[in-house]
């Protein structure tokens, strides 16, 4: 991972603060197990299988700290910085985008009911 795309990812990961008493194990750094993550999601290994030699952790570290991110909304901020940066940059051809259901909500359910049309030929006939 370049130097500056963890420049712009390490201010949005939370923060972890140990316990006083019974600290316990020393985490990994954050970059090594995003590298571990980044890993895994290239070469498409499953996470038991990640090599603990290359210094990612285990892949259970990294699914968790992966888990963590996601529920502290890291990988959606990011998106929104990436964006507002390339829109800041003229980057961004509007004209091109797509609107997808699953990302918009339709918050008033949408437009009155109306009756559903069959999208086949015609209704099938009696085999009896």
């Amino acid at each position: 991972m370049s130097d500056e795309l963890w420049d712009r990812l390490e201010p949005l990961l939370p923060q972890r603060e140990r316990r006083f008493r019974y600290p316990g194990r020393k985490p990994l750094p954050d970059r090594e197990v995003l590298c571990g993550i980044l890993y895994v999601l290239h070469t498409g290994i499953q996470w038991e299988y990640l090599p603990k030699d290359l210094g990612f952790g285990s892949g259970m570290t990294c699914w968790r700290r992966l888990r963590d991110w996601n529920e502290a909304g890291v990988w959606q901020r990011l998106h929104e910085v990436l964006l507002a940066e390339l829109n800041a940059a003229s980057r961004l051809d509007w004209s091109r985008c797509v609107v997808d259901s699953s990302h918009v909500r339709a918050l008033t359910g949408g437009s009155t009911r109306a009756r559903r049309r069959s999208t086949g030929a015609g209704p099938a006939r009696n085999t009896t």
